[in-house]
């Protein structure tokens, strides 16, 4: 249900964005109402009015208005003892790997350092590209969000968690991993690959049929 509410979300303030027909902005607000609903439905998160008008307020014109997913970066870190770098979310309490919003200015690369060094304390290089996935289709996230995943090498740096995005952080082995972990079963082997030294080609979320229906997620 949260994924029907975001597509249609997304399809009605992206036709509000570009139509200049009165009659087409009627039938997008609707579009947009019921996605509201479906949403509130779905997570007992806010009031389907308040979402609504919120939704409405994002509305911009031509490009500016296209509605796409937000995208994050994150980095899979090893030490010499074949650990891998985790931290504990402020936010949620949940294990997962460094990771943080794109930022303007910045290549995605630059990101993954940029994130592991202020979450950990930790210095890298990235190596490769490892992962693209939706985070909204794998449960990570309650947006529509694209996450780019690099194995990153550790250089330097002291273990230091940040005070106000993380609890605690740390290396750890596959047999003595924390909990509770975010999406481990999708992720977890492809970490350790990396970490291990095996090449693979980037992971990606295989296509559905539909898209928005599809019975893996």
């Amino acid at each position: 249900m949260l994924r029907w509410a975001e597509t249609l979300s997304g399809i009605a303030r992206t036709g509000l964005g570009f139509t200049e027909s009165l009659y087409e902005r009627e039938r997008f607000e609707e579009v947009l109402r019921v996605a509201s609903d479906i949403r509130a439905a779905a997570i007992d998160e806010a009031e389907a009015d308040v979402l609504y008008d919120e939704w409405l307020d994002t509305v911009g014109e031509g490009i500016g208005g296209y509605i796409t997913p937000r995208c994050a970066v994150a980095a899979v870190v090893g030490n010499e003892a074949g650990e891998i770098l985790l931290t504990q979310r402020a936010d949620s309490g949940v294990w997962l790997y460094p990771v943080g919003w794109a930022d303007v200015g910045y290549s995605p690369s630059e990101v993954a350092i940029k994130e592991v060094q202020e979450e950990t304390g930790i210095e890298v290089e990235p190596v490769s590209l490892i992962g693209v996935f939706d985070g909204l289709r794998l449960g990570f996230a309650r947006m529509p969000l694209y996450s780019l995943v690099f194995y990153c090498r550790m250089i330097g740096g002291e273990l230091l968690a940040h005070p106000l995005e993380t609890r605690q952080v740390g290396f750890f082995s596959r047999d003595a991993l924390p909990w509770p972990m975010a999406g481990a079963d999708r992720w977890l082997d492809l970490a350790f690959a990396a970490i291990d030294g095996e090449i693979r080609p980037a992971d990606f979320d295989p296509p559905r049929t539909p898209p928005w229906r599809g019975e893996d997620g």
